[in-house]
């Protein structure tokens, strides 16, 4: 669609950009305060009990039908509000990471549905619009939406959306697909001095399969990545370990690429139990995360409003690869159209799963991008079902 075709379909007129601005700034305080609590409390993945309660008592508190455990997941909602034929759902992520809280901010990214569920509610008879928010827990590696998707959730949404803070603006989501898999190790425990020949040393393992992991990165496509953390490597240095752990991730630009350089990782860990005589196991963590798919007419539209706001996509390109990190949206976007952008705090270098980027996930700069998320996503939507 071109710029020509796009300009009629905005704002469809003043009075409704007017009513969605004017709903923003009076749901602000309340949108901050949550951010704010959800920051202050974090909560990993599956444990959000706090993070969802505050959601669901701030949407009911709007008139918002809310269904809390939905699909028997205890820290996962699903808010209702009108009886539409035309759906729309806005996704709220609140889970944190392991010992560096809201590095990825995602207390602002339940603001911001938040806050575009409240704008466009006032919508939902006139427009014949259903709006309906998600509360997907464990975004940071349990796949959510996947299990939530598993159970029927967001299946006939006409559009879902939600925005994610980075450090500079960027429009298009270009995640990689990725794999999460937890790697142990088993051998045998020996004194080390006294008797080492007894032991089978299954931190020799993992050493030998980093380094054939190491040596394989030069054959592998450019557009992949292998990384991961050893978490257990024993339990005393005048003991050979007997089990070693480790978490890994392997990403590629799609699922069909995924599996074949999956399994190439998985020969380097064989290799290190072959070469050290121990017993492997691998456990995937979630279903793979999916690449996305761009609805490009609601993105458009997205960019156009978000501009409105003040907001540029002009950000030099090293400064966006936020929009290649991996999402569980990315599985939704393959069943319903949707849109993912990210929403700049302005605080490059500090970026996304630094302690630095979680101090900036809350202040001026965060504050901005909820009221500006929350505008730009609900003008978005009253113009794709203009």
């Amino acid at each position: 669609m071109t710029a020509e075709n796009l300009a009629p379909l905005l704002f469809e007129s003043d009075g409704d950009r007017d009513r969605v601005l004017e709903a923003v700034v009076s749901n602000q305080p309340a949108l901050v305060r949550l951010s704010e609590e959800i920051h202050a409390n974090p909560e990993v993945g599956w444990q959000e009990h706090s993070a969802a309660q505050w959601t669901a008592e701030y949407l009911a508190g709007l008139g918002f039908r809310v269904e809390t455990a939905y699909l028997g997941f205890p820290t996962a909602l699903r808010a209702v509000y009108g009886t539409g034929s035309r759906r729309i759902g806005l996704m709220a992520e609140y889970d944190a990471l392991r010992n560096l809280g809201h590095a990825c901010g995602h207390n602002i990214i339940t603001a911001i549905a938040c806050g575009a569920a409240a704008a466009l509610a006032s919508f939902a008879d006139e427009r014949d619009l259903t709006i309906e928010v998600y509360g997907t827990p464990a975004e940071e590696g349990g796949g959510g939406k996947i299990e939530l998707l598993k159970r029927g959730a967001f299946h006939g949404l006409d559009l879902a959306m939600m925005a994610h803070p980075s450090p500079v603006d960027s429009a298009e989501a270009r995640p990689y697909a990725v794999a999460h898999s937890h790697v142990e190790f088993s051998g045998k425990s020996a004194h080390a001095a006294a008797y080492p020949e007894q032991g089978v040393n299954a931190n020799d393992a993992f050493v030998v399969a980093q380094v054939a992991i190491g040596l394989l990165r030069q054959q592998l496509p450019s557009g992949t990545r292998v990384h991961g953390i050893q978490t257990r490597g024993g339990e005393a240095p005048n003991a050979i370990p007997e089990k070693t752990e480790g978490r890994w991730y392997v990403r590629a630009e799609s699922l069909a690429e995924l599996q074949s350089l999956e399994e190439r990782i998985y020969r380097c860990f064989e290799a290190g139990a072959l070469a050290s005589g121990c017993e492997l196991s691998i456990t995937p963590e979630s279903e793979p995360y999916s690449e996305f798919r761009t609805d490009e007419r609601a993105l458009e539209l997205y960019v156009r409003h978000a501009e409105s706001l003040g907001r540029t996509f002009d950000a030099p390109a090293e400064q966006a690869t936020m929009n290649r990190a991996s999402t569980d949206m990315g599985n939704v976007s393959q069943v319903v159209p949707a849109i993912h952008p990210y929403i700049g705090l302005g605080c490059f270098p500090a970026a996304n799963h630094q302690a630095e980027f979680a101090a900036h996930c809350v202040g001026d700069a965060a504050n901005r991008a909820i009221h500006d998320g929350a505008a730009a996503l609900a003008l978005t939507a009253l113009d794709y079902f203009a």
